[in-house]
């Protein structure tokens, strides 16, 4: 009930266009030195992975400072539509004492909206944050959350596999297309018989809205679902030519059967026990995949068209005691060497210099930082360049971060989504209804949905 009151609660604020609540862009005085509490979701790093390093590294400072705070990190459970309820329930209800919160990057005009989180100084986001990655912080013209991690969608390929199918030339590292996709889906389907062309995540949640936008901004260039403001912003033709090209990226030719229910765990097994040629997983697959198989036998390059761009953000909650400690601790969590040992452990990092810059590293400086892994050795076999970042980073990961798109962002999200998803389904049933009819009814849906 008291999520359904919160809904409606938003929903009415925003029809009569309220953005108060905020009267300054800085959180308050702390009510003094104690605990903060940082709700996140699981580390794909594993136990005692990077995020768990960070801030004991930056609670190791305070107390050499003898500053009398300490942060403690808790990790919620179950995927990210779950997670994102329970901290909604949460903050709205005040039933959990968190100061920051980790947010995936289409929540932040969510609980920005709702005022469940503060406004940060404009300083928190500089000119070193990826521009696709900084523009996710702000909503209403304020800065609501810093960077932590990106992501982004990346193809991944077995080239053991292709070699065995007599591809001469399997690195795709300078890209490829859809047609050149099919066409070597084809050749693998052909002298192996039990691989599929590719896998992805078509199941009934969020992984199916971020693979159709990925094709409905890949069959238009200008296509957005929202505008500035939110809302709805979309045509029946525009529409119509996005669900094609889905159609057409996801015809069981060439798809694994198991696409259209599976998330992101299912796709990577399929994908690592040779079910598959192709892949779309984000950057964490990168590492994960290389603690089973030799560089050789993998490949990954861009995606096909635009990718999404996903990620989390730190934001400091409204209900936070210690609001100033809070947002220094994501000063620290979100700059240049922790970035830096965020890329090295595995996630996309936000900031260019984690990248580009040699003289950044992780665990150098005056500041105590913590190393890529929990004993400060290499135990994983990820391929790594001569500056000990993953060797695809700069190359690949870098390039693909800076053309990603955005899911429409919309205080609305949450609808937004489990009504896309809900109205693509259709499409991977059998005898599916035409491009047409389903934009019709996809337009029809979302107007409801996302209300001006």
């Amino acid at each position: 009930m008291a999520r359904r009151r919160y809904a409606a609660l938003l929903t009415l604020l925003l029809l009569a266009g309220c953005t108060g609540g905020h009267t300054s862009a800085g959180p308050a005085a702390d009510e003094g030195p104690g605990e903060i509490v940082v709700a996140s979701g699981r580390d794909v790093t594993g136990k005692s992975g990077i995020r768990e390093q960070l801030i004991a590294a930056w609670n190791d400072q305070q107390r050499k400072a003898g500053s009398g705070y300490r942060a403690r990190l808790v990790e919620l459970p179950g995927n990210a539509d779950e997670q994102r309820s329970q901290l909604l329930g949460a903050l709205q209800s005040g039933s959990a004492d968190y100061d920051v919160v980790n947010l995936d990057v289409t929540w932040v005009p969510e609980f920005a909206a709702a005022h469940l989180v503060r406004p940060l100084p404009d300083g928190t986001v500089d000119a070193d944050v990826i521009k696709s990655v900084a523009d996710t912080a702000r909503w209403d013209g304020k800065v609501y959350a810093a960077p932590f991690n990106s992501d982004v969608g990346l193809l991944y390929y077995r080239t053991d596999l292709l070699k065995k199918a007599g591809v001469s030339q399997p690195d795709l590292n300078q890209g490829i297309t859809w047609a050149r996709l099919q066409e070597l889906s084809r050749a693998v389907r052909r002298a192996l018989p039990d691989v599929a062309g590719w896998t992805t995540q078509l199941g009934a949640y969020e992984g199916r809205t971020v693979n159709a936008i990925e094709a409905f901004a890949s069959a238009d260039p200008d296509f957005e679902l929202t505008d500035d403001n939110g809302h709805y912003d979309a045509s029946i033709g525009k529409l119509t030519a996005g669900i094609a090209e889905l159609r057409s990226r996801t015809d069981p030719s060439y798809t694994l059967p198991a696409a259209f229910s599976s998330d992101e765990a299912d796709s990577l097994g399929d994908f690592a026990d040779g079910r598959t040629e192709f892949l779309r997983q984000w950057p964490y697959a990168y590492r994960t995949l290389h603690q089973s198989f030799a560089a050789s036998r993998l490949g990954v390059a861009p995606l096909p068209g635009r990718a999404v761009l996903g990620g989390q953000n730190l934001a400091v909650t409204e209900s936070s005691g210690r609001a100033a400690k809070a947002a220094e601790l994501i000063k620290y969590l979100t700059g240049k060497q922790s970035e830096r040992c965020l890329l090295d452990a595995g996630f996309a990092a936000t900031r260019t210099s984690a990248y580009q810059d040699n003289n950044v590293t992780c665990g150098v400086g005056t500041a105590p930082t913590p190393s890529a892994s929990p004993t400060g050795e290499r135990t994983d076999s990820m391929p790594r360049d001569a500056a000990g970042r993953p060797a695809y980073a700069r190359t690949t990961l870098l390039p693909a971060l800076r053309r990603a798109v955005q899911r429409p962002r919309t205080p609305l999200y949450g609808a937004f989504t489990q009504t896309f998803t809900a109205q693509l389904g259709p499409l991977f049933r059998d005898d599916p209804p035409g491009d047409a009819t389903l934009a019709k009814r996809l337009d029809t849906a979302l107007k409801k949905a996302l209300p001006n």
